[in-house]
């Protein structure tokens, strides 16, 4: 019994003695086992290089992107009718002509236009009548013939008919009449019921509402004209980052249909109230057009800078671009620096903001990681 109680006792101190070489032999190898690839210690030339930095806020610009579309711009259109009741007769534009101020649209045939030159000529027969009558009252008042109360009489109606030959013409010229054909019909007395339909300003016809032989009135809107030379660029901004944009911020528009080609502009134009059913306001900024190549209802992105606002950021030196990835050195002891993935957002001037990945007062390299990361890959190689 003594014998088998000896022979446990060696088996057990043996176990032991056996378990804490193992042991020893564990933690000699834990620190190799433990060694992280991407903790880098400074050696003294490389601190020599290096500047740290807190993580903390700066005031970022934010881009935004905002879909909108080529409009026309409303100050630069058009919008023609007939000056006069008539019926097309002949029609000289078409979609696309480019035109100039007072260039005949179409033609039309118009009794009311006729109707009115009469009342013009008649008009004009009653001046010749009253002058006449106003020339044989002076000689018959200089004879002691008449009182000077009749000849005061005749001058009252001359002037009457003076006012109703200048409303006359002022109504002709409001069906469309110019002034050189008025007086063309004052010479010959010869009534003309053909009136123009005119282009208001020079530019692109953009717009056709009508066919020969259709019976227009002013209200009807037959042609559009339009000058291209300056166009719009519109867009609505969801009220939600409406207080993000100021009026007179710089605006990169891309244009998809041109290549993507963009092209800087100034933000013109800050909407005062939403759209109820779209929850947008509308911005709009001026575009030079003079190669025409922009067309209305073209698509375009407008990006604008919003108001600086208070982000957690960091300098655009101290981030690490690998494998499409960012990465920064954030300080884990005195001398030693891991490399830790962040997410990035938009960067304004020398510094970027962070969404992910970096807390408040944590220390980052902010000059050198170039070189702090090529120290980390060449321990990885040895």
């Amino acid at each position: 019994m003594r014998y088998f109680r000896l022979l446990t006792y060696v088996f057990f101190v043996a176990a032991l003695a056996s378990l804490s070489a193992c042991q020893k032999a564990e933690k000699a190898a834990q620190p190799e086992a433990q060694k992280d690839p991407n903790v880098v210690e400074l050696n003294a030339a490389l601190k020599e290089r290096v500047q740290l930095v807190k993580v903390g806020e700066s005031e970022i610009r934010e881009e935004l992107r905002i879909p909108g579309s080529i409009q026309v711009s409303e100050q630069r259109i058009a919008r023609i009718g007939a000056p006069v009741t008539g019926r097309i007769t002949d029609i000289d534009a078409v979609l696309g002509q480019q035109v100039k101020q007072g260039q005949t649209l179409a033609t039309l045939n118009s009794t009311e236009l006729a109707q009115n030159q009469l009342v013009y000529i008649k008009a004009l027969q009653q001046i010749e009548l009253h002058s006449k009558a106003v020339e044989r009252a002076r000689t018959l008042l200089d004879a002691d013939v008449i009182s000077k109360a009749e000849l005061q009489r005749r001058e009252a109606e001359l002037s009457a008919a003076q006012a109703e030959l200048n409303a006359a013409a002022d109504q002709l010229q409001v069906l469309g009449m110019s002034p050189q054909s008025i007086a063309k019909l004052s010479k010959s007395s010869s009534m003309h019921s053909f009136s123009n339909v005119s282009a208001r300003i020079s530019g692109t016809v953009i717009g056709r509402q009508v066919n020969l032989g259709q019976v227009v009135q002013p209200a009807d809107e037959l042609f559009v004209v339009a000058d291209l030379s300056k166009v719009w660029a519109v867009a609505e901004v969801p009220e939600a980052q409406i207080d993000l944009i100021e009026m007179g911020e710089d605006v990169n528009i891309e244009v998809p249909a041109l290549d993507k080609a963009s092209i800087r502009a100034k933000l013109i134009y800050v909407g005062d109230v939403v759209n109820p059913q779209t929850r947008t306001v509308t911005i709009r900024t001026e575009i030079d057009n003079q190669k025409k190549s922009l067309k209305p209802d073209m698509l375009v992105s407008m990006l604008i800078k919003s108001k600086p606002l208070p982000k957690l950021a960091i300098p655009v030196r101290a981030v690490v671009r690998e494998n499409d990835k960012d990465y920064v050195f954030v300080q884990i002891a005195p001398n030693k620096f891991r490399l830790r993935e962040v997410v990035l957002g938009t960067d304004f001037q020398d510094r970027v903001a962070v969404i992910n990945g970096l807390e408040k007062d944590e220390v980052v390299v902010s000059e050198g990681a170039f070189h702090v990361n090529n120290e980390r890959k060449r321990k990885e190689l040895e």
